[in-house]
């Protein structure tokens, strides 16, 4: 969590060699995110949801954008229509099979980006601000979908957020600030440092307020 250029978007980037650090080392169980004979690993294991679903769409159909990543894995045919199927009826997008992804809702689109990284079965999920672009029905129907991934995958997950309630809605809550980390820790716990937390950008969740206030 963080405000607008604190780093978030730079530092998940950087899991995937999307960008390359100046200075040190990224590494993904063990693999080197700037090494290229690890690129293609790495980023098998890390599904990527960016915050404007437009910048990752490629595909002329919504079935075809969904089984795109599939292609790139080799996966048989017979296999590939059915985790296709599966995700179409997974994110309610069944009805828009055929349709052009340009003719989606904004938050029909950022489901048809789950659903593009979800076929694949990644290890490890990374979503950047993936509900900045929504309205309130929207914000509210994709952190629905994102709370099931949580609890039916079994996957990492880490959320990239400038909103108090998702954070605390996870289970580790890391605040930057100019590309530092100021916090770490358990999100009620961080969100006790209030005072320090506004004077970076940030907001507060009611419940945590509450919680510190009645405690």
């Amino acid at each position: 969590m963080g405000a607008n250029g604190s780093g978030k978007t730079t530092l998940i980037r950087c899991l995937n060699s999307l960008l390359v650090p100046d200075s040190g080392l990224v590494r993904v169980d063990g693999l080197t995110a700037d090494h290229s004979q690890s690129l293609f690993e790495i980023r098998r294991r890390l599904g990527m949801v960016f915050q404007n679903p437009d910048h990752q769409i490629v595909s002329v159909t919504v079935e075809r954008e969904i089984a795109f990543g599939l292609e790139n894995l080799g996966m048989p045919g017979a296999a590939m229509h059915r985790r296709v199927n599966a995700a179409l009826r997974r994110f309610k997008l069944e009805p828009y099979r055929e349709e052009s992804p340009n003719r989606l809702s904004g938050g029909e689109r950022q489901r048809l980006a789950l659903a593009s990284v979800w076929v694949m079965d990644p290890r490890y999920w990374i979503l950047d601000e993936p509900t900045s672009l929504l309205d309130p029905a929207g914000k509210a129907d994709f952190f629905r979908l994102f709370r099931g991934l949580v609890r039916d995958s079994g996957a990492g997950m880490l959320l990239a957020t400038q909103y108090a309630e998702e954070a605390l809605a996870c289970d580790r809550l890391v605040v930057m600030e100019k590309g530092r980390v100021q916090f770490d820790g358990e999100p009620r716990r961080v969100f006790r440092h209030g005072s320090v937390l506004r004077n970076l950008g940030l907001r507060v969740p009611v419940e945590a307020e509450l919680g510190r206030q009645f405690a």
